[in-house]
């Protein structure tokens, strides 16, 4: 089991940037990709971003790209999302996940909260108009 602690989020303006932090502690062996999701209130969960150690590979949604980007954090087992030029539409409660996945999954698998099986307790982000 692996346990997942968040960190950052707030409230901020539109066009303002917030930079999340998700450390992972517990079995992380094998190739145990985290990523970061999102729901709104009334929506389904989403992916958002996700990283994967094996090859560091990383992928983002389409709704986000460009803005928002992925990467090991300062310490082993951590990751950063880090989130500019933010819209009103980003706002949601955040979650990081984490699981292990094949050595080479595609970005699809990545960004789909089924193939997760750790969650973290998720941090508020709004952006207001």
């Amino acid at each position: 089991q692996v346990q997942l602690v968040e960190s950052g989020g707030g409230s901020v303006q539109t066009g303002g940037s917030l930079r999340l932090r998700c450390a992972a502690s517990g079995d992380t062996s094998d190739n145990h990709c985290m990523g970061w999701f999102r729901q709104a209130p009334g929506m389904e969960r989403e992916g958002v971003a996700a990283f994967c150690p094996v090859g560091h590979k990383t992928t983002t949604a389409d709704s986000v790209r460009g803005r928002f980007s992925i990467s090991q954090g300062d310490a082993e087992d951590t990751v950063v999302l880090q989130m500019n030029s933010l819209k009103p539409e980003d706002t949601a409660m955040y979650y990081c996940a984490a699981s292990a996945f094949p050595r080479f999954p595609t970005g699809a698998d990545m960004l789909t909260p089924a193939k997760y099986n750790s969650w973290g307790q998720g941090t508020q982000v709004t952006v207001s108009s």
